[in-house]
């Protein structure tokens, strides 16, 4: 992964609070089990952060819900290709074209982008500042994706790493779902409260 000491780089929330706080983001979506994911959210009350892949992005799909929530949406590309190996033409044609298509649904600004892969090079960077858009990466990674039927090591992997800004990595994932509830009531049982970027 190409390292950049760009500001535009975020791992952690820098917001200014005498609190404790964590980001929790989820990529990949919109999916099936986002209502359960909101439902999760809305009862705990906590914010989050959507990193959405344009093409699996349909008016009907709870977008709006997501809004009215309080929550971010943030693009994670067209079709999750891998940065690295497109030109930076193609980095700023898939960029523009998923932050066009999100913003022509939900009828905000798209400000916020995370590379697919967690993978970028200078040419990535290049092209979501070119479209206003901020580059956020991760400090903790749940490894949800590869914990199908271990939801308890998802809360773990989160609560080992826990520390004041971290940005989490989480995916609209039905392990993710089992496992949110309980991740969200350790984090608060560390004293951490959420926030959004």
């Amino acid at each position: 992964m190409y390292v950049s000491n760009d500001p535009e780089i975020k791992l952690f929330n820098e917001g200014l609070t005498s609190k404790k706080t964590v980001v929790l983001t989820f990529d990949d979506g919109p999916a099936r089990v986002l209502p359960e994911i909101l439902d999760i959210l809305k009862k705990e009350n906590v914010p989050a952060v959507f990193f959405w892949q344009s093409r699996l992005l349909y008016p009907q799909r709870p977008w709006r819900r997501v809004i009215d929530e309080g929550h971010q949406i943030g693009t994670h590309s067209s079709k999750h290709s891998n940065f690295v190996k497109l030109t930076p033409h193609e980095q700023v044609q898939d960029l523009r074209s998923s932050k066009a298509k999100i913003e022509s649904i939900i009828g905000q600004d798209v400000k916020l982008f995370r590379p697919p892969f967690g993978q970028y090079n200078e040419h990535t960077i290049a092209a979501a500042k070119q479209l206003g858009l901020s580059t956020i990466m991760w400090r903790i990674s749940s490894m949800d994706w590869e914990l199908k039927e271990q939801p308890e090591q998802i809360i773990a992997n989160v609560i080992e790493n826990l520390e004041d800004g971290a940005i989490i990595l989480l995916h609209e994932l039905a392990q993710t779902v089992e496992a949110l509830p309980d991740l969200i009531a350790e984090i608060r049982n560390k004293g951490y409260e959420f926030s959004l970027l």
